[in-house]
């Protein structure tokens, strides 16, 4: 939820669509993306109201109480993919303006229109138009927002300052630090966290069943370790393996995703413990011609298989600073032979560090 002085109030006197007694039922039929089997899961199962909304209930009742106190300010929602950032303000403009809220707002994915143009263009234009046969205002919503250009953010600046009257803005983004301060200023700021596992399972019990998916326990358990919160990610696994696989395990679920087996993780590991450089590294290369795995596959796996492994503090503080060293190399194109010696090394010397501790 908000902190005090992340919240500062819009233009508190402008008037707009009462929605109080009544909000309830202008919200569209819950069952509206139901209709369309051919819909990503993503989208046929989207809240539909702000009571939908998986988790952050203290976010979604702060904004409510906005909406009923005619006090809705700008908004800043941020955290990472697929904690329900862009689905509750969605809601929020059925709740507000009821089945026929596409027609009052606008939607922009900033990744794609980042530029000083978009910002002079598209979003000055509709900001300037005031909504017809009302005296309400309409919606602005930049999605992805920590993408735009620092010049586009000055003119977005620019454009909240003078159209507050007519126009709400919600600027959503992944990295709250990539938005320019004076925008944050303008906007109360909403965290979204990653979902609770539990959250997820209910939302993804619901889905199952409504589609007829055949997952067992363990393939249920390897979903939800993987989406790690995202349920984003979660729903369009679920559905890529539905399609491929008649009975979804924990097998069909690595493969689905690419990512590697935890027994394949396990054989990398022990492997780099106990044979020797040469044995391993082929061991390994083979590995991953056969599976079909980069080495940041592989890194992320071992992440977590390490803290299984009796390490001593210091080497297993020294091996996650170099796991760390070497996925920041990968990401910036070294050659993943080289980086794959270093990964050799790393363990071969945390191995003599517990043996000397």
């Amino acid at each position: 939820m908000a902190s005090d002085e992340d919240v500062q109030m819009m233009d508190t006197e402008t008037a707009w669509p009462t929605t109080k007694g009544k909000g309830k039922s202008k919200a569209v039929d819950a069952n509206e993306h139901y209709d369309d089997d051919n819909l990503p899961w993503v989208e046929k199962y989207r809240p539909v109201t702000l009571d939908d909304v998986v988790s952050h209930k203290d976010i979604t009742s702060t904004i409510e109480k906005f909406i009923e106190k005619n006090r809705l300010p700008h908004l800043l929602f941020y955290g990472p993919p697929g904690t329900g950032k862009t689905s509750t303000i969605l809601a929020v403009a059925r709740r507000i303006y009821g089945s026929e809220y596409r027609k009052q707002i606008l939607e922009l994915n900033a990744s794609d229109d980042r530029g000083i143009d978009v910002v002079r263009e598209q979003i000055k234009n509709f900001a300037e138009t005031r909504t017809l046969f009302s005296k309400g205002f309409k919606l602005i919503i930049l999605d992805e927002a920590d993408m735009m250009t620092t010049a586009a953010q000055a003119a977005l600046r620019r454009v909240i300052e003078q159209y507050t009257k007519n126009v709400r803005f919600c600027i959503i983004c992944n990295y709250v630090n990539k938005i320019v301060p004076a925008i944050q200023s303008r906007c109360t700021r909403f965290r979204f966290s990653p979902l609770p596992i539990s959250e997820v399972e209910k939302r993804l019990q619901k889905v199952i069943e409504s589609e007829g998916v055949k997952l067992t326990d363990d393939g249920k358990k390897a979903l939800l370790k993987l989406s790690k919160g995202d349920m984003r990610r979660a729903l369009n696994v679920l559905q890529a393996c539905h399609a491929a696989y008649d009975l979804i395990g924990e097998a069909e679920i690595y493969n689905c995703t690419g990512n590697p087996h935890p027994s394949d993780i396990e054989t990398v590991v022990n492997s780099m413990l106990s044979d020797d450089f040469t044995t391993s590294h082929k061991m390994i290369s083979a590995l991953k011609v056969e599976r079909g795995l980069a080495l940041p596959d592989l890194i992320n796996g071992v992440y977590e298989y390490i803290e299984t492994v009796d390490f001593k503090p210091n080497a297993r503080i020294y091996l996650l600073d170099i796991l760390a060293t070497i996925e920041h190399r990968l990401s910036t194109g070294a050659n993943e032979k080289i980086q794959l010696t270093a990964l050799l090394g790393a363990f071969k010397n945390a191995v003599e560090l517990t043996a000397k501790s």
